[in-house]
This record gives C-alpha cells, sequence and structure tokens, in this order.
C-alpha cells in the first residue's frame, strides 16, 4: 500500500486506511458524514410515506399536527445518530455502545397503545447493562416485552430469542422504495442512486431484510451502517447479529483491496473482527467460508536461507510452514488467471531453431540430387523452384498485407493473416542492428520466450521501442501499450525516432505501434480483435508494467492468444498499482520467466538524484542549471504559499516552463498541504473563478478518472446539458453530470504520486509537508521525484524524516497471492517436462 493511500489518495469513490480495521471515507463522496450529519431534510420528504414502527399506536390528531411531529422526529433522529457516529469516530464512545444504549422511540408524537414494561423515559438513561458482548441478549429480553405491533390486541410475543424482524416500512418498488428505507434508517435520499446500483432492483427489500448491506455502498463506514440498522431495527440490532458480521467480513475485504491487498490473512482479519464488537470472530470467519463470501488459501512462507523444491519426489523433506489467507472470489479468480495465463504463453511458446536447422539438409539434399543428373531428380528439383516461387510470391503479398493490419488501429475485419515466423539469423540480424546492448539483449530474450520481463527507468523506455520496431521490420504485428496517454506520446516519439534513424520498408507510420493499455482492450487503439476474440498481434510489450491491476492484467492476458510473445517492462522503482496486486513485483520475485536488466542509466541531475534513491540513498547532486532546488519549509501553510510562487512565478521567469506545465505533487488529497488545499490557492492564483460548472470553470487543469486507478489530466472547455467539457491532450471529452458530482473529476494543478505514476511534466513541484513523515516510503519518493523531465523543486518540511525514509522504508508490503501461483506454475511445468519427453 502506497503513501497515497494513508493520506487518501484511492479510486474516486472512496478513502482508506491500511486495509485490515479502519477506513476512512473521503471529503468529497456523498455518503459517510452526509449520511450521517444532515438526513433530516431527506427524511422529512418521504418520512410521511413511512409506516409506524412497531410499538406505537395510530390516535387520531389533525394532519398538521401530525406532519409538523413526524418531521420533528426525523430531525431529532437524525440529530443524534449524527451525534453519534461523531463520537464513535472521535473516540468518545466505542462501536458497541450503538448497541448498549436503549433505542428512541422513532415518533415520540405519537401515544402508546399502552405503558410498556421495563422500558425507559425518552430521553431517560440507558439500561444498565454488562459488557458490549451481552448486548444481543439484553436486547433481545427487552424486544420480548414489547408489543410487536399497532393496535390493542395482538398474539403475545414469543417469550425465546427469534430472529430480528423485519423493519416495519412497506417499501414502494423501484427507486422510491429505495429512498424511503434510506429516509427510514435516517440517511440521505441521495444514496439511493448508488445502493440500487450495488444491490440491484430489490435493493429496498434487501435493505429491510437485512440493513448492513448498506455496507456495500461504497463510502459506507461500519458506523454509519450500525446507526442505519438501529434506526430500521430498534432493539433487535445487536453487535452479534450474523447479518452485520458477513457484511463486515466482506467490507473489510473490500477495503483491503482498496489499500492494495487481493487477500488478508486469517489472524489480521479475525483481529479486525474483534475490533468491530464481533463477539465471536471465528464464528463469523467460518460462516463467510460455508457461505462461499469467502475463499481460503494456504500460502507457503518462505524462510531466508531455504531453498523451494523444485519437485515433490523428496519424501524427506521437511514440512513448509504456511499462512492462511483469505479473499474475496472475484480478485482470487483474477489473481489464478494471470497465473494461469502467463503459464500458458510461456508454454505455448515455439522455439524457432529447429525449423531453421532443417532447412540447410533438405537444401542439400536437392542440391545433390540434381547434381546426380537423374533425371526425376532434375524434374523434382525444377518443379520444387516452381512452387517455391509461388509460395514466395504469396507469402510477399501475405506480409505486406500484414504490415498494413499492424499499423492500421481499429478493429481488423480482414481475414487473418498467415503467421510470420522470422528465422533466428533474423532476430540476430536485428539485435546487431539495435540502438544499444540493453536494447540487443531484449530484442534476443524476446526471440526466444514468450514471456520476458524487463526492468529499467526512464532512459531504458527506449529499448522496448527499439523491440516493438524490429519486429516490425520483421513482418510482426507489434504493438506498445502504456498506461497513460502521456506514456503512449513518449513510446510514440521514441518509434519515431528510430523509424526516421533506420527507415525500413513501408509507408506506414510507426508511432500507430503504440497504443494504451485501456484503448487497446476496448478496441478504440490498436489492431482489434480476430475472429475469436483475440488480440490481432503477434508481440505486445506492456510498458508501466508495474501499474497494472490484477483484473486488468487478467483480462489482458486472457486476450493474447497462444504463442503471442508478452513482454512486461517497467521501473521497479515507482509506486505499484492504485489497485488490488502487485503483479510485476511478484512476477520478478518468482522468477517465472527470462528478466532483462537495462544497463541504460537516466542522465542528468534528476536521474542522478533519482538512481541514488532507488538504491535507498537520498544526496546531493550538482544542478548548475538549477535543475532540482530544495525549498525548506517550517509549516503547512508556508509550504502551499511557496509552492503557488514556484508554479505562478519562480519556475516560468527561471526556466520558461509556463505554469501549465508545472505539476504539483504532494502525498495525499486531505491535509493543509494537499491536493485539495494546494488545488484551492493555485486557482485562486492561476485561474479565479466562482465555479459555475460544478465547482469548475473554464481554463481550470482537471484531473478526470474514468475507471479507479486511471488519472487523466485534462482543461475544462465549458460545460451543457450533457455534462462538463475536457480538453485532454487534444482529445474532447465530456464527462456527464452524474460523474462529476460523483467526484470523477478533480482540480488538477496539484495531483498525488499515484495519480501522477506514468505521466511526466517539465517540471515538477513535490511537496513534502511535515505532518507526511510517517506516512513517506522510497518508493513514493521514487516516484514524485521521477516525474521531472527538466526540472524538479522540493517543498520539503520533513526534515531527516525524508532520508529516512529513503533509507530504511522500501513500500508498503502488499499480501498478494500471484507469488505463490506462479511458483507453484514453474513446479508443475518442471514435472511435467519429464513425461513429456
Amino acid at each position: 500500500m502506497s503513501t497515497d493511500r494513508l493520506a487518501g489518495e484511492t479510486p474516486p469513490e472512496q478513502e482508506a486506511a491500511p486495509g485490515t480495521a479502519d477506513a476512512q471515507t473521503p471529503e468529497d463522496t456523498a455518503a459517510p458524514e452526509e449520511a450521517a450529519a444532515a438526513p433530516g431534510e431527506d427524511a422529512k420528504e418521504s418520512d410521511g410515506a413511512a409506516a409506524t414502527p412497531a410499538g406505537t399506536a395510530g390516535t387520531p390528531a389533525s394532519g398538521a399536527a401530525q406532519e409538523a411531529a413526524a418531521s420533528g422526529s426525523a430531525k431529532a433522529k437524525a440529530a443524534a445518530l449524527a451525534a453519534a457516529v461523531r463520537a464513535v469516530e472521535s473516540g468518545e464512545r466505542s462501536a458497541a455502545s450503538f448497541f448498549t444504549e436503549a433505542p428512541r422511540p422513532a415518533r415520540p408524537a405519537a401515544p402508546a397503545a399502552g405503558p410498556r414494561a421495563n422500558a425507559p423515559a425518552p430521553g431517560g438513561p440507558a439500561p444498565q447493562g454488562g459488557p458490549a458482548a451481552h448486548a444481543p441478549e439484553v436486547a433481545r429480553q427487552r424486544a420480548a416485552h414489547e408489543p410487536q405491533g399497532p393496535g390493542p390486541a395482538g398474539p403475545p410475543a414469543p417469550t425465546a430469542p427469534a430472529p430480528a424482524p423485519r423493519p416495519a416500512v412497506t417499501a414502494a418498488p423501484g427507486l422510491d422504495g429505495v429512498r424511503q428505507i434510506l429516509a427510514a434508517g435516517g440517511a440521505p435520499e441521495t444514496l439511493a442512486e448508488k445502493t440500487a446500483e450495488v444491490l440491484g432492483e430489490r435493493a429496498a427489500e434487501a435493505l429491510s431484510e437485512d440493513p448492513w448491506q448498506l455496507l456495500g455502498v461504497p463510502g459506507v463506514r461500519p458506523e454509519q451502517a450500525d446507526g442505519f440498522a438501529r434506526a430500521l431495527l430498534g432493539a433487535a440490532c445487536g453487535p452479534g447479529d450474523e447479518r452485520r458480521a458477513q457484511a463486515l467480513v466482506g467490507w473489510l475485504l473490500e477495503q483491503a483491496a482498496i489499500a492494495g491487498h487481493s487477500a488478508l490473512e486469517a489472524a489480521t482479519l479475525r483481529a479486525a473482527l474483534a475490533q468491530r464488537s464481533v463477539p465471536d470472530p471465528d464464528e463469523a470467519l467460518q460462516t463467510a467460508i460455508a457461505d462461499g463470501a469467502v475463499l481460503v488459501f494456504q500460502d507457503a512462507i518462505e524462510e531466508p536461507g531455504r531453498a523451494r523444491p523444485v519437485t515433490g519426489d523428496d519424501e524427506e523433506e521437511a514440512e513448509q510452514p504456511v499462512r492462511i489467507l483469505l479473499g474475496l472470489d472475484r480478485f482470487a479468480m483474477a489473481e489464478e488467471s494471470v497465473a494461469d495465463g502467463l503459464a500458458r504463453l510461456l508454454n505455448t511458446f515455439e522455439p524457432l531453431t529447429e525449423p531453421e536447422q532443417d532447412a540447410e539438409p533438405e537444401q542439400d539434399a536437392s542440391a545433390n540430387a540434381g547434381e546426380d543428373g537423374d533425371g526425376d531428380g532434375t524434374a523434382d528439383t525444377e518443379a520444387k523452384a516452381e512452387t517455391e516461387a509461388e509460395a514466395e510470391t504469396e507469402a510477399g503479398d501475405e506480409d505486406a498485407h500484414a504490415g498494413d493490419d499492424a499499423h492500421r488501429a481499429g478493429p481488423d475485419t480482414t481475414t487473418a493473416p498467415t503467421p510470420v515466423h522470422p528465422s533466428p539469423a533474423d532476430w540476430e540480424a536485428a539485435a546487431a542492428a539495435a540502438p544499444s546492448p540493453s536494447a540487443a539483449e531484449l530484442i534476443r530474450a524476446a526471440a526466444h520466450s514468450g514471456l520476458v520481463a524487463h526492468t529499467g527507468a526512464e532512459a531504458a523506455r527506449a529499448e522496448p521501442a527499439a523491440l516493438i520496431a524490429a519486429a516490425r521490420s520483421l513482418g510482426l504485428r507489434a504493438f506498445g501499450a502504456t498506461h497513460t496517454e502521456n506514456g503512449r506520446r513518449r513510446l510514440a516519439a521514441d518509434l519515431t525516432e528510430i523509424a526516421s534513424a533506420a527507415p525500413a520498408a513501408g509507408s506506414a507510420d510507426p508511432a500507430a505501434a503504440a497504443v494504451t493499455v485501456s484503448g487497446l482492450l476496448s478496441g478504440q487503439e490498436g489492431p482489434g480483435r480476430d475472429t475469436d476474440g483475440a488480440l490481432a498481434l503477434d508481440l505486445l510489450v506492456v510498458l508501466d508494467a508495474p501499474q497494472l491491476d490484477l483484473e486488468t492484467a487478467a483480462l489482458l492476458v486472457e486476450s493474447l492468444t497462444d504463442g503471442t510473445r508478452l513482454v512486461l517492462s517497467g521501473d521497479p522503482g515507482v509506486l505499484w498499482s492504485a489497485g488490488p496486486g502487485r503483479l510485476f513485483a511478484d512476477l520478478l520475485a518468482a522468477r517465472f520467466c527470462p528478466q532483462i536488466a537495462s544497463r541504460t542509466p537516466d542522465f542528468g541531475p534528476i536521474g542522478e538524484l533519482v538512481s541514488g534513491i532507488g538504491i535507498g540513498e537520498l544526496s546531493q547532486v550538482e544542478a548548475p542549471g538549477k535543475e532540482v532546488v530544495i525549498v525548506p519549509v517550517r509549516d503547512a501553510r508556508e509550504a502551499v504559499h511557496r509552492t503557488v510562487q514556484l508554479v505562478a512565478d519562480s519556475v516560468p521567469r527561471a526556466l520558461g516552463v509556463p505554469a501549465d506545465r508545472t505539476q504539483v505533487i504532494t502525498v495525499g488529497h486531505g491535509g493543509a498541504a494537499g491536493t485539495r488545499a494546494l488545488n484551492a490557492a493555485l486557482k485562486e492564483r492561476l485561474n479565479p473563478g466562482p465555479g459555475r460548472f460544478g465547482g469548475f470553470d473554464p481554463g481550470d487543469r482537471v484531473a478526470y478518472a474514468p475507471a479507479p486507478g486511471r488519472t487523466v489530466p485534462g482543461t475544462v472547455t465549458g460545460a451543457d446539458a450533457a455534462g462538463l467539457r475536457l480538453d485532454c491532450d487534444g482529445s474532447a471529452v465530456v464527462v456527464p453530470r452524474e460523474q462529476v458530482g460523483a467526484g470523477a473529476v478533480r482540480h488538477g494543478w496539484a495531483l498525488t504520486a499515484h495519480q501522477a505514476a506514468g505521466t511526466r511534466w517539465p517540471a515538477a513541484v513535490v511537496v513534502v509537508p511535515g505532518d507526511a513523515a510517517g506516512g513517506l516510503t522510497r518508493a513514493w519518493v521514487y516516484t514524485a521525484f521521477s516525474r521531472g523531465e527538466r526540472h524538479l523543486s522540493v517543498v520539503q518540511g520533513v526534515d531527516q524524516a525524508l532520508p529516512r525514509a529513503v533509507a530504511e522504508v522500501p513500500v508498503k508490503e502488499r499480501t498478494t497471492r500471484l507469488r505463490t501461483l506462479l511458483q507453484q506454475q514453474s513446479v508443475q511445468t518442471a514435472e511435467d517436462a519429464p513425461a513429456a519427453g
């Protein structure tokens, strides 16, 4: 998990602390605090539609009086719930206090049918009870003595504990019913659309049966879900409710995924449940496993100095210790799909040496037959020559069409071209012509393996470009995919430079081979798909591989047909993906395929500084051209002031880099020097305005998140009924109003390091305020400092905490299974090799 996560950087919907117990909700999400803080207005309109709660009677009264009483009751309930939630969040109350206090009557204005036994007076003290673990029994005993419905006569209440009754709310169908249930529980109606999207058509009924399903809505936290359930269920609500425990299990694993984990250790999850006042965490986990909501895995624990067995034939081998992991099925399936897909590409690759070795003996045999003077041999030689000539003509035509198809972006509607199989001599000639030794080594590795891992910093990106150019010159359909549009443009520039230095046959644009991962998968960029639905290519190079999350990687690998070459290239020092997993790091650690480490260094003061950070050293560098500037500050307020001064005045005046080409990078969204505070100050200085379009004005720099983990920088050009209009690197984008309101667009003068990963700017200003010291890692510093091409300013107030983090805290670890799965694939392949032979 990155520093950004600790400080609030997540996909637009949510923020999370380490994915175990506590998860934080962003300020720009319309759910958590808003759900508890201001339900009065939302509940007021629909409160009249809600049925009278159990235990009250419908005594006749004037309509105006009833309406006023209902409105006052809803506001009182909302205020009490808001105060309770704030008390829990601030630490003044425990989460269990939601259940140890007696619930207030939902409608005190309506007189009860009769006095309730053992019921406290409204506003009176809560009943004296034991610890939180005993709260369910207390609630059941109190509920057993209360009337269960309106009216003077009714069946006696059951004396034995029974399942929690459904709330006395008859929900209307559709979205209106969801709003009605939310209002009855004190939640704002603004959650209705998200709730319906998550829970489906039966959302209202699902919430009636299980109020804790509200936890599945992005941004809702356990404290709010507990308050919602307590408002609906009353005395039947308790911390030991099985529905609550199951909802918490899923929520904790979802929060862990936001923090980057694809699974959690059972002990970690058990402790998190206990912290959330679940009386029996073990039983909760067993129930979740039995219901199939959670999957169980055994992961071998790597011990230093102990070699991992290649096969399982050694009977005397001591049993290897394992850890028990629990995870959600979709992340487990994604991880297994990636492992299986990478193994498939590696195992279905056809070696190139055998066909080349068989070709010369056949030619020699034909020549010898001709020299013998046999008439039949002469006829055979002539016939063979004629056949070869026809085959060469046909192959030449097919290669030309294949080259055109490879360079053409968009779906491939033509018939599948004949596969091209360059000989080892062709590959060796391409490697000999490579622009650097590291590029030649990469070309040779790709020639002889279906899967290759390539590591290197910014300057090393020219090596994958050389591989793509070489493969295309050999007639292969080769493409390079990047994480961002900025990365695609840089790759296109490298391909164009290589083509200009060594022009090849064909007139297609070499830059067409550069695409983004999202564009490739959607079909908007690249070669499209063949008749079987696979990507119509022979070699794919994925740059920025550390930014690949599990689900995107699974979709990408599944889209490659058997025999396709895949090269994963990236800088192992940068932050991992915004989504769950650490694919590139696990692939390197498993040593699953050939690995090529670039020997091309990054030059210049910034390159020297970043290279030192990569090995744990933060040292001073000579910067005669002011390439690197350190700006010390005392507090966050001064950090904001100096940052605005650098962007608006100093950098443009000293270096000629305009403000719109300078990017500010900070630790997180919140805080006195987070992205929100910095963007507000930068907007006031660079583009002041009232925020006419949902808080934005024409000319505002923004960061648009079309999907979790993806950030697209842009500029606001206007707005209309369709939504907010942006210019994103020359492409016109319209963001619907609903997405703008949900936080998909932020101001973008200042970004987090996760948002900036995969993109570079002429100048970067990195802000490290004093309160960020505890969350810094080497990976965060490496990523942030390497975003500037020509200039880097560091506004820092953490003093020695910065070099300490670089030296001592490499990265925030993530719990994943991919490394183990890849190692198991290696063992299986080793065991199958003798049988195949």
